[in-house]
């Protein structure tokens, strides 16, 4: 049995997972906003495969999503160089891969490859119909319904976009860390730029499932809702909104779509 490499290239990082059998054995990450030559970016890739200790030889597919179209072909090429890897057991999510979910959106070239890659990982998980919230560079809602219909969502700034912004255009505001001040009103700017952004984010996330949940079907006391995103252990202490969290939503989604489309076993 060979390693599958899951590759999610996204707008602020580059997040990398391996499956052994059915098993994650390792995440790791790496920006996506650098810019690098092919031999640089063969080097780092091959230097954190190896630096976490995953035997190239070993890894026998690749399943991978991109909303950064800039980059995409580059790590493509990049990474069928390091591992050997053909287009037989490489897998980009793109229009015409099978998904197992119908998209009801009017372009269904608009969605981004991870939201219907988070898709069917959540419906597979944790069952339908489902809510997904990505928190993330932004703070992406996705609606799924009883069938299993990804029904569209809801796309909002993020948390670290959204402060960088602020101090950016603010001549008196400094930047601050992101995590949860003593209290919601608060006693000096730091304070209350933590409870703005931290409490305040919170709120328009349940707000907005609630929304959500009321479209989906009002009357539906099962909607489950997941957290997934590089940001989202940040949020999920502050509601009790989501039932899950899964950081690995997306990786996970990879593994389950490059067995529907290639094959189970990665040897």
């Amino acid at each position: 049995m060979g390693i599958l490499l899951t590759v999610d290239i996204g707008n602020t990082n580059i997040t990398i997972g391996t499956f052994e059998n059915d098993d994650l054995i390792k995440t790791f990450r790496i920006g996506s906003k650098n810019k690098y030559t092919t031999d640089e970016l063969n080097f780092i890739l091959k230097s954190m495969i190896e630096d976490n200790e995953i035997p190239i030889d070993k890894i026998s597919g690749i399943s991978m999503c991109s909303v950064v179209p800039t980059i995409t072909e580059s790590y493509i090429k990049s990474l069928k160089y390091i591992t050997g890897i053909t287009n037989k057991n490489f897998l980009n999510i793109s229009p015409g891969v099978k998904t197992g979910i119908k998209i009801n959106y009017d372009r269904i070239n608009d969605v981004g490859a991870d939201r219907i890659v988070d898709a069917v990982a959540g419906g597979l998980l944790y069952g339908r119909p489902l809510i997904i919230v990505d928190i993330g560079t932004a703070t992406v809602f996705d609606a799924i319904d009883a069938d299993g219909n990804y029904i569209g969502g809801s796309i909002s700034p993020g948390l670290e976009i959204s402060s960088e912004s602020m101090i950016s255009n603010t001549s008196q505001l400094r930047k601050f860390e992101l995590k949860p001040p003593p209290k919601v009103i608060g006693k000096n700017t730091v304070h209350s730029l933590q409870s703005g952004f931290m409490f305040g984010f919170s709120d328009l996330i349940s707000g907005m499932i609630q929304r959500f949940k009321n479209e989906i079907n009002p009357k539906e006391e099962k909607i489950k809702v997941v957290a997934t995103g590089g940001l989202c252990d940040l949020i999920a202490p502050l509601t009790d909104c989501f039932d899950y969290v899964d950081k690995n939503l997306t990786l996970i989604g990879l593994k389950k779509l490059y067995e529907l489309n290639i094959k189970k076993n990665y040897d």
